[in-house]
């Protein structure tokens, strides 16, 4: 799931300041990790997943693409695609692939991320 800026409803529109909020856009718990991503073009996640419950990424993620595209797989085979200015809530069960060089945020339940990410640097040798 994510939004376009322009997509998020105003609830404050003042001189000199706006506040837009979308409600219900998936459910936090536990501590969260705050994440800063960089991947370039090409950059394809699935086989670095292998391995992971059904070879997708096990934990959730809230966050913002500050720049590029990225395109979401999820379990079911669906796809969507997120681009610079999007807010995005991608539960668990995805991959992710780079169509443009990209810069995310992402916020994500550290219990369940750590072990992905330290699943992938084993895939990776490192």
């Amino acid at each position: 799931m994510h939004i376009t800026k322009n997509d998020i409803p105003v609830k404050i529109d003042a001189p000199g300041a706006t506040a837009r909020q979308q409600t219900d856009f998936g459910a936090a718990f536990g501590v969260m990790g705050a994440e800063y991503f960089t991947m370039a073009k090409g950059a394809d996640l699935a086989p670095l997943l292998e391995g992971l419950r059904g070879d997708m990424c096990d934990s959730a993620h809230w966050g913002y693409v500050i720049n590029g595209t990225v395109t979401v797989t999820y379990g079911d085979g669906s796809t969507e695609q997120c681009a610079g200015g999007d807010v995005f809530h991608w539960p668990a069960g995805h991959s992710v692939r780079v169509e443009e060089d990209a810069d995310l945020i992402l916020f994500s339940p550290q219990s369940e991320h750590t072990p992905v990410i330290e699943h992938i640097k084993h895939k990776m040798g490192v």
